[in-house]
């Protein structure tokens, strides 16, 4: 049977709409290995990067404000020392509103245990020696080295309870006591007198 002229036409408008329905719906060009690594590794240093931001971000968040330092000066020994406005704020609760440096703070605390005194007392008393040495020593340190020994010697003087003068070892201020029988007992730890050596060396020459 010969084909029919519609057969033909039928078959041919066919084949015409499979190839329109092929080039609509072409599949994606295949991409090479060194495109995709290329790819995926823009994309991991992208997505590194953000995460390293965040997790500075989170850091800078979490850490305490660094606060300026300014410069302050004791009020003992009037040495100046750089320092933050909080460490200053607690130094003055502590010592009554006064500005104690290290080594002055030290100093009232081992007086504090020395005397068993109170802060405030040992603080004012570390003040004025420090008052006193910054008037007298720096100018006078001979004058202020004098006066600290006079110091040490009436803080002696003063704890000790026995008496500094020494007591006279005379002879003639011990008497012997005497005994039932008649004889003088000489008292416990007495001189004993001995005789002159002059009349022996008079003799000597003499002869």
């Amino acid at each position: 049977m010969a084909p029919n002229r519609e057969n033909l036409m039928g078959s041919s408008s066919s084949s015409k709409s499979e190839q329109d329905v092929k080039s609509r719906f072409k599949p994606p060009p295949r991409l090479s290995m060194e495109s995709l690594q290329r790819t995926i590794s823009d994309i991991s240093l992208e997505l590194i990067t953000k995460e390293s931001i965040d997790v500075e971000g989170r850091q800078n968040n979490d850490l305490p404000a660094i606060s300026e330092v300014e410069e302050a000066k004791c009020e003992c020994c009037g040495m100046a020392e750089e320092c933050t406005p909080d460490y200053i704020n607690r130094l003055r609760r502590k010592f009554s509103g006064k500005l104690v440096c290290g080594i002055c703070a030290e100093a009232v605390s081992e007086e504090m245990e020395k005397k068993g005194v109170k802060r405030d007392e040992a603080l004012k008393e570390h003040m004025s020696a420090c008052s006193r040495f910054n008037k007298l020593g720096r100018t006078y340190p001979v004058l202020y080295q004098a006066e600290a020994v006079k110091e040490i010697l009436k803080k002696s003087a003063s704890s000790s309870n026995i008496s500094a003068r020494a007591k006279s070892l005379s002879p003639r201020d011990y008497k012997g006591t005497r005994s039932s029988g008649g004889q003088i007992r000489k008292g416990t730890g007495v001189l004993a007198r001995s005789s002159s050596c002059i009349p022996t060396i008079i003799r000597k020459d003499l002869d």
